[in-house]
């Protein structure tokens, strides 16, 4: 082999094994704490939240296109429980519901944000497309959610794909945007309207056994670390 053919292959073995730099443990970690413990609109590192009963959604729609709204919305949560193996049903029984999500219109929105937000949320939340609210028990699980997809807004931005999927996944338990991490769709710079492989581990991460609502960042430092040094081996981050 000729020494520029062997520079040729040298050099394109390298830039084919360079890792991107979301498969770093340390990268995942990080932006995990970054998501799951902290919240746009509050300041300061949280603790962890997520669901520990069956997700049970009721869709209630306000406007057309009922059965496109749907399909997306069945295609995206059929995902997340497959990521995070954890149960999300719907139901047509509003009372057994404790997810509900509208698909309505611009001008339902703060009435709707002050019904069940209250009248204090909306200059918050002026200028937003959409939006998702979740209520915790005593035990820092989440109880119940909302969501309020304003479809004509959402549709006027180019947004309808990504407010069903940003909302929906944040509700999990991830509610922070960033302005460090990506690729994401939890971001303040958003490019992404579907799961990036970065999401799909944050997801995974979240729903492991290990990980209990109401844990801080300092319980969490001694059990994340070790999954991913698993997940590393094993190729899960390699093939998220």
């Amino acid at each position: 082999m000729s020494f520029l053919i062997f520079l040729i292959v040298l050099l394109t073995t390298s830039i084919y094994a360079q890792e991107p730099h979301w498969h770093s443990p340390k990268y995942i970690e990080e932006s995990f704490y970054d998501i799951a413990l902290k919240n746009e609109y509050k300041k300061g590192d949280s603790f962890l939240r997520k669901w520990l009963s069956t997700i049970k959604i009721k869709i209630v729609h306000h406007i057309g296109d009922q059965e496109l709204h749907t399909k997306l919305l069945k295609m995206h949560t059929d995902n997340l429980g497959q990521i995070s193996n954890h149960s999300i049903q719907y139901v047509d029984n509003r009372d057994k519901a404790n997810l509900i999500i509208y698909f309505t219109k611009s001008k339902l929105y703060n009435p709707l944000i002050k019904k069940y937000i209250g009248e204090q949320s909306i200059p918050m939340l002026k200028g937003s497309v959409c939006l998702g609210n979740f209520k915790l028990d005593k035990n820092n699980n989440i109880k119940n959610g909302l969501i309020i997809i304003p479809v004509d807004r959402a549709r006027y931005h180019g947004k309808l794909v990504s407010c069903i999927v940003e909302e929906i996944t944040q509700l999990m338990g991830l509610p922070n945007d960033s302005k460090t991490v990506y690729p994401t769709i939890f971001s303040d710079t958003n490019i992404y309207s579907l799961l990036t492989g970065l999401d799909y581990l944050l997801i995974k991460l979240l729903y492991q056994k290990e990980l209990i609502s109401g844990m801080t960042k300092k319980d969490l430092t001694a059990i994340i670390p070790k999954i991913l040094s698993k997940w590393k081996k094993d190729g899960t981050i390699a093939n998220a």
